[in-house]
This record gives structure tokens, sequence and C-alpha cells, in this order.
């Protein structure tokens, strides 16, 4: 490696040809890094005091390692946005001074000669800066003064544009920008081939400007350490049409979310959405992926970007699994994603049908709607359906998908009608977080063939949200009128769609229901029945949720099966639940330890509604996701095994003992006997460390 201070315009004029990888990510500055470039630049140039501003370094791949003398193209590492994007300045400052020249060297002709052209040159060679195959075209036809072609990069478009226009505000006081362009330097960095790491120099780099996304590292992870023929070959037929599959917007956005689920379904383990880079190496480096190859690897997660795709962007094809997974979007219940990933894979080998599979995202979507409703808390739910896909047998696919829905324990439940009839009538569902429509929209268009398009309607409290209401609606509500206003205002029984807002403001309702475009003339099924009503009070308020509630256990099914199938499907295990009893353990008979152990029960099950308890023939265990600390109770106190390694435990008394590799009864590297109840509030704060890491999101 060789490094050097430049002036940014220097190294421009003598670099030949640089070329971006195709193992680079994309232009990706938006206007917030590009306005803030121009800003200093303009600084740098208003200012006499600054003699150089710096914007970073250019790191290349040249053979040798002298510096920049010789004519074959420059293969850039780090640098591309900058470069870039002073590119575009450049094009709109050549495009606004013409034939002028405000400043020594600034007239158009030798801005493009000395900075973005060849001139000499012959085809892409006759360009200074070449960039990968989203970008590349859109960049040669702004610097070539073309128009942009029909498929184009949205953000060399619209970032050149915007330098259009900054620089026409500018007026005829071009001097500055000039000057401050003059005035950018870089660290100009080249490394050989033969002596340096591009990859691991590429992810040290703390340069100015987009923080790489892990998708970034991901694909130059990949294609960085390979042949060109064999790079080109994998981004053609794999990479590039992701990108495309993703769009340039969504590919930015959607890609270390969607790397994030495939990594859970490979490796039963869900990463940090920030760490899914180091995630992804470690999976990479497994024997048998390493085995299978690159081409390989690259392949697999082409296919799971199409089944992605397919449920997440709206871009499945057969029109009932559109729809299901269409539905599921807007719920936003992307912690399934995991558990539907395999599912698709499944259907796509023709393993699973279509019709199940459509079944079984139905599910999913009852499933995530039905608990929101409960207010069963979410926690750890994309571990539920990480879970999900490690117990299914494909043999009896729809039917062993069922059965384990009905199987969950208590805070992983699927509701049952009776529970979610009930809540769903109480709910305030008005602030349902950004899924009102959705649920309106579900029930207006259940088993409509023809789809009403809730977008043009909008929702409509038919006792009105004014606590300020008219005499009338207090006559209609009765004399606890200001009760039923607080208790009914955002449930099911009140709320509807009507395209009539303003002009129902706050009537009285039967004006709302007489009126032009009222409920007796309203076309929408959720409105049926309200024509005939004469009053609106609480009794028709519970009257119509009773109504909706029963049509949504249709919308939104419960998987049904009978006991003598799901004991088909029930895990066999050693010790069956509820076999014990605290009256198996001798020393919780009484005395000083049961005393002890009922405080304890009581600190432990009251961290979060999701923790239970099962008796054991040897110890006690409490559960979340799985056990994370198990009690043995002992003559003197309780031995607690709490289930973390040892080094994650912070522990400043030095209570706990390292029993890794030890025989032991419980679960987990962490051993801390117990004795006083003084004691309880310490030891309380290390079993919730156990807690907090099982029930954390990855």
């Amino acid at each position: 490696m060789k490094a050097s201070e430049a002036k940014l315009l220097d190294f421009l004029g003598k670099s030949k040809q640089f070329v971006i990888p195709i193992y680079q990510r994309t232009y990706s500055w938006t206007e917030r890094e590009c306005g803030q470039l121009l800003e200093d630049i303009l600084r740098a140039g208003r200012s006499d005091d600054i003699s150089g501003h710096f914007i970073g370094s250019i790191v290349y791949i040249e053979q040798g390692l002298s510096q920049v003398v010789h004519q074959s193209p420059l293969l850039v590492i780090d640098g591309q946005q900058r470069l870039t994007t002073v590119s575009l300045i450049i094009e709109a400052l050549a495009r606004r001074v013409a034939d002028t020249e405000p400043l020594d060297g600034f007239s158009a002709k030798k801005l493009r000669s000395y900075y973005l052209l060849n001139p000499l040159e012959e085809g892409e060679r006759s360009y200074k800066l070449l960039l990968t195959q989203t970008d590349k075209q859109t960049l040669l036809a702004v610097v070539a003064q073309k128009s942009i072609p029909d498929e184009h990069s949205l953000r060399i478009k619209e970032n050149f544009a915007y330098f259009e226009k900054q620089v026409r505000e500018l007026g005829s006081d071009l001097k500055p920008l000039c000057e401050g362009l003059a005035k950018l330097m870089v660290v100009d960095i080249a490394l050989s081939r033969d002596h340096d790491n591009p990859q691991l120099i590429f992810e040290s780099m703390n340069s100015t400007g987009r923080e790489l996304s892990q998708a970034d590292l991901i694909r130059n992870f990949i294609l960085m350490g390979l042949e060109p023929k064999q790079q080109n070959r994998l981004y053609d037929e794999h990479w590039h049409p992701m990108e495309i599959a993703f769009g340039q917007e969504a590919y930015a956005q959607h890609f270390d979310g969607f790397m994030r689920h495939y990594l859970t379904v490979k490796t039963g383990d869900i990463p940090n959405i920030r760490k899914v880079y180091e995630a992804f190496k470690s999976y990479s480096r497994r024997p048998d992926v390493d085995a299978a190859g690159t081409d390989a690897l690259v392949a697999d997660v082409h296919a799971f970007t199409g089944y992605y795709c397919c449920m997440a962007l709206g871009q499945e094809q057969e029109p009932n699994l559109k729809a299901a997974f269409d539905d599921l979007r807007e719920l936003k219940a992307n912690v399934a994603y995991p558990f539907l990933l395999k599912l698709y894979a499944d259907y796509t080998k023709g393993i699973l049908a279509a019709s199940d599979l459509e079944h079984a995202v139905r599910l999913v979507e009852s499933y995530v709607f039905r608990r929101a409703v409960c207010a069963i808390p979410t926690n750890s739910l994309n571990k539920t359906f990480r879970y999900l896909g490690e117990v299914l047998d494909e043999s009896r696919y729809l039917e062993s998908i069922q059965a384990q829905f009905m199987l969950m324990p208590s805070y992983r439940r699927f509701p049952k009608n009776d529970e979610f009839h009930r809540e769903i009538k109480v709910r305030n569902l008005y602030h349902f977080g950004n899924r009102s429509s959705y649920w309106l929209r579900r029930l207006e268009n259940y088993d409509h063939k023809e789809e009403v398009l809730v977008d043009e309607y909008t929702i409509e409290h038919i006792m009105p949200q004014n606590k300020k209401l008219s005499p009338r609606w207090h006559s209609d509500l009765g004399e606890d009128w200001q009760r039923v206003h607080e208790t009914w205002l955002h449930t099911l029984g009140n709320l509807t769609l009507t395209g009539y807002n303003a002009e129902y403001s706050d009537r009285p309702f039967t004006e709302k229901r007489d009126m032009k475009g009222g409920f007796r003339e309203s076309p929408l099924r959720v409105n049926e029945g309200l024509g005939t009503v004469e009053t609106w009070n609480e009794k028709e308020i519970k009257a119509r949720a009773d109504r909706l509630a029963h049509k949504a256990l249709s919308v939104w099914t419960a998987p049904s099966l009978s006991e003598k199938i799901l004991d088909t499907h029930r895990l066999d295990t050693t010790e069956k639940p509820g076999a014990y009893t605290i009256e198996d353990h001798k020393f919780l008979n009484g005395g000083p330890v049961r005393l002890l152990f009922d405080a304890f029960r009581k600190e432990v099950l009251a961290l979060d509604p999701c923790v239970t308890e099962e008796f054991l023939k040897l110890y006690v265990a409490y559960k979340a996701e799985t056990n994370f600390v198990d009690i043995v109770p002992q003559a003197r106190g309780l031995r607690l095994s709490v289930n973390l390694e040892f080094h994650e435990l912070h522990d400043p008394r030095g209570l706990a003992k390292d029993v890794t590799n030890v025989g032991r009864w419980g679960n987990g590297d962490v051993e801390v006997v117990v004795s006083k109840l003084e004691e309880l509030p310490y030891v309380m704060g290390l079993v919730r460390q156990a807690f907090e890491k099982q029930m954390g999101d990855g």
C-alpha cells in the first residue's frame, strides 16, 4: 500500500480511468449527502482562510506500488460515492459556464476534457469514470449530454437535477464553486493486488458519506476475492437480477432484513440486524456450505430473494397467494418471514401445495392479529416462528402447521374463538397501530368477489369523538352518556367506513342515517343494519359489535383438529408436564426454605406474563422461550442454575459460580446458591439477565 495527499482535481486529471468493480454497491448518495458536500465546497471557495477541504480517501487497486503514472484503469475499492458526486457537480458546472471561464481552467471544454472524459479515446475508454451496471449508462448519458435512458439510475438522475438547480441559483457568481472544487483534497491510496487484502481494507475503512449496509459488505465479501470472469458471471446471473427484483430503492431498504430472515432459516439462530454480515461470513464458512462452493451459495441466496420479493414486495403472481401475502404485509407481520421462507421454498419444490401454502399464510395472519387483539405480549415472536419451522412434519404438512399452532403453550397461544370474540368487541381498535384500515378492509371484503377499495373511504365514529356532545347525543346515549362515550368510542361496534366523513361531522345519528349518502344508502357491508336503527346507544353499539365479532371469527380463523389427531403431533418428553407438584419436593414442605422459595417464585413469575413454572422430579423450571432459571431445593436454601454462559453474567459481588462442563441438574453454566431473603433482590438481578437475553429479539 502507498498513500499520499492529493488535490482531487489533479488526481482526476492524471488518472486515465476509474472503474467501479461489480462487487461494489450502486451509487446511493441522497440529496442530504449531496447538499452537505456542495455546502462544504462553497464554504471553502468563499473563504481565503481555507486552503483545502478534505473529503476522504480514494482507495484503488493497481498492479504495482507506484502512484498514478500509467494509463491502465484503476479499480476503485472505496470512494465511488464521492467520485460520482463530484463528477455530477462538474458536469452541472460545465453546462452552466458554457464558453465562459469564471476561473482559469474552468471552461466547459476544459472541465470535461480534464476531469470527465478522455478525448482521444473511443467507446467506454473515453470516459473517466465507469460505474456498475445499474448506474453506468445513466452517468455516461449525463456526461455525454445525451437523453437519460428509460431504465435509469434514480439517484444519478435526481442528484444531477439537484446540482443543476443549485448551480443555476448561483447565477453568475460561479467563482466560489470553482475555487471550492480546486481546494478539495483526498488521500490517494494505491493497493497492490499481490501484497494487500482489499476485502480487509474495505471492511476497516471509515470514510465520510453513507454507512455501508450489511448487503454491501456481503456482496463485496462474496465477489471481491474471485477471479474477474467468475465475478462477472455471478454478478450477471445472480446478484444483478436480485438488485433488479428488489428495485433500486427497495434493495437498500429491504436486503439487510431479508438476509437476516435467510440466515434464520439456514442456521436456526436470529442474528442482530447490525451483525448480519458477520453472521453471513460464519455461515458461509460452515463445512457443508463451503464444500458446496460460492456458486451454490449465491444461487441459493438468489432463489430465496425471489421468495421474499413475492411475499414482502408484492411480486407474487398466483392470485390467492398474492392476496394472502398482501394482507400479511399490511399487518406488518415481518417476524413470520423466516417461517414463510421455508414454506415457500418447499412450495417451489412441490412439497407443499399452493392451496396449503395459502392456508398457512392465512393462519399466520390470524395468529398475529388475534394475539394483537387479545393484547398478548409480543416478546420473542420471531423465536416462536423460528421454532415452528423446526418441528413440522412434511409428510402431513398443513395438518402439522395447524397442530403446532394449537399446541402452543400459554404466552405463545393461538387465541381461541371465545377469547378473540370477547376481546375484539372491547379493544380500542381505532388506535391499533397503523392497522385500523387493515381490519376494516378485511371485514368489508371477506368472501366478496368485487373488492372494495377502502383507501377511498375514511374511518367514521358513529358516536362522535368530540367530548362536547350535543344535547341530542346526550339524550340518545342516556343519563350515563359520559361512561358510554368513554367506554365504547373507539371500539368495534362504533367504528365504520364512510366517504362522507366531513358531511357527517358530529351530527345526530338520525341525520347521519337519513342524509344523502347516509347509512341508509351506504353500499358497504360494514354498514349493514345501520339504516334500520332508530337510536344509537350502548345497546346498539354492543349488538353491532357482537355481529361483527362473529364475522371476525370467519375472517381470522383458528386451526381446528380433533384431539385424536393432535395427540399424534404431541412431542414425547421423558417427563410429562404436570407429572410432579410442589409436594414432590421434600425441602419445600415447610420451614425457611419454603418461605424463601415462595418469595423467589413470586418475583420470578412477576418478570413477565409469559413466564411459566414447571415442577420436575429433581428441580423446578421457570421458562420463557425455554428454561432461563432452574431451582434445586436444598436443606438450607435454593441452588439456582441460571441459563447464561458464565462470561456473559454481570456479577459485581462474585456470588455466582462457573459450572461449565460440570454435571448438574438444571440448565445453564451459572450456579448461584441463595439462603437468605435479603439476598433475593441481588439474585433476581442475575436471573433477570438470563431472562432478558432469552427474550431479546436478536
